[in-house]
């Protein structure tokens, strides 16, 4: 599995997730602009010493990170999205696509890989769940249907 996040705001939630990335051994793909400096103090110590264990890799645009990555499967993670996340078949080199807090991943990214978007129910009318709770949610999801390989 990959975890993406498409231009991050909030440094906390990175941390969490890279956190939570570190102890699945999954990759974390973050692609610019960051709302905040890789070496902010809030995400240092949101992911506490697990900074050294991270596979981080860094695009500077969405275009740089399709190119790199493509013919892989995209699944767009939004309150919109086609699929609810716990009925999708994940496979091993999926790549998990989040937006930013403020206003989710562009539509025309999820109206490229609609058919593979998903989403968290929710009642609403708040927005959405926080990005590194919905990650969480997501991730595991597609980790436990491959029996979650790696992890005891």
């Amino acid at each position: 599995m990959n975890v993406v996040l498409v231009e991050p705001e909030i440094p906390q939630n990175v941390g969490n997730i890279a956190r939570t990335c570190v102890l699945t051994g999954t990759p974390l793909h973050l692609v610019r602009p960051l709302g905040f400096s890789l070496e902010d103090r809030y995400l240092k110590r949101a992911g506490l010493d697990y900074w050294p264990y991270l596979s981080l890799y860094l695009y500077d645009s969405f275009e740089e990170f399709e190119i790199k990555h493509g013919g892989e499967r995209f699944m767009p993670s939004t309150i919109r999205g086609k699929n609810f996340y716990h009925l999708m078949y994940y496979q091993k080199e999926d790549f998990l696509l989040f937006g930013k807090e403020t206003k989710g991943l562009d539509p025309d990214i999820i109206a490229r890989y609609k058919d593979n978007s998903i989403r968290v129910p929710m009642t609403g009318p708040p927005r959405s769940l926080n990005l590194s709770n919905t990650v969480a949610v997501v991730l595991y999801e597609a980790l436990r249907q491959q029996g979650f390989p790696g992890l005891k």
